[in-house]
């Protein structure tokens, strides 16, 4: 399994930082986890093919996290794709996410491929593919926002993931399984625990809207092998630099600050 980072920017926009975005290759399937603004650039940037993509999960509806998807969409179709596309995103948003496409005008008897958008629920496992799967969880990340939406038309989800990823069976016939821990845009410091009731292989974690002593805490409680720290604007990168000074020498080695482009073998 490989785990590119492609970009690992916040919601504030950068030059040097594309918005936060990753890519899990599991061999057989290559799931891209969250398309915000930018995202088409970002995979040119990283010589990662449109149509290299079989899925798309969506965390939440900010829109550094999903509004790349009609332009995405568009380059897949200028590229000449066939095979279909899959989008994951919660039940209470695919609806909106269908009509979001249809309202960009990408017409699926136009296209030259199907799109197919496909719900998610909190707390149940869903197989993306044979080998692939992935549970979410609602975090508290949209909560402040419920008392702003005066008409009651939003559903609020936002979710963390636990997904896993199993490698073909070894000569002795074991299946290797991997378990990632994704925060997504969290927004306090017990989210960091909503799955502390499962096993925990690695840990890729925003920054912006915890404190560094927050996360380096989880880590040590949770203990997974390493700790991917994203999502960071030009303030999270000062903070982040001063926390590797911190740490002691055997911690060092497994906390690591993404950047775009960083790969790594699983």
């Amino acid at each position: 399994m490989e785990l590119k980072f492609v970009g690992t920017g916040s919601g504030k926009t950068s030059l040097k930082r594309y918005h936060s975005s990753f890519l899990i290759n599991s061999g057989g399937y290559n799931l891209l986890v969250d398309a915000g603004d930018g995202i088409s650039r970002a995979l040119m940037n990283q010589k990662i093919l449109f149509n290299f993509i079989d899925g798309i999960l969506i965390s939440h509806l900010h829109p550094d996290h999903y509004t790349g998807l009609p332009a995405l969409i568009v380059q897949m179709k200028m590229n000449e794709r066939v095979n279909p596309l899959y989008i994951f995103c919660h039940e209470s948003n695919s609806e909106f996410i269908k009509e979001f496409i249809y309202q960009s005008y990408l017409f699926e008897n136009k296209l030259g491929f199907k799109v197919n958008v496909q719900s998610f629920q909190q707390d149940k496992i869903f197989e993306a593919s044979d080998g692939l799967s992935f549970t979410a969880r609602q975090n508290s990340h949209l909560e402040r926002n419920i008392s702003f939406d005066k008409s009651k038309r939003l559903s609020f989800s936002s979710s963390s993931f636990l997904i896993s990823v199993s490698a073909r069976p070894s000569l002795d016939g074991k299946v290797n399984e991997r378990n990632i821990f994704f925060t997504g845009d969290i927004g306090e410091q017990k989210d960091l625990y909503i799955f502390n009731d499962m096993k925990i292989d690695l840990m890729i974690s925003e920054i912006t809207h915890i404190t560094t002593e927050e996360l380096i805490d989880a880590f040590r409680k949770l203990k997974p092998q390493k700790l991917y720290i994203t999502h960071l604007s030009e303030e999270d990168e000062n903070k982040v630099s001063k926390l590797s000074y911190q740490l002691p020498i055997e911690e060092r080695r497994k906390v690591v600050a993404a950047f775009d482009g960083l790969s790594v073998k699983v």
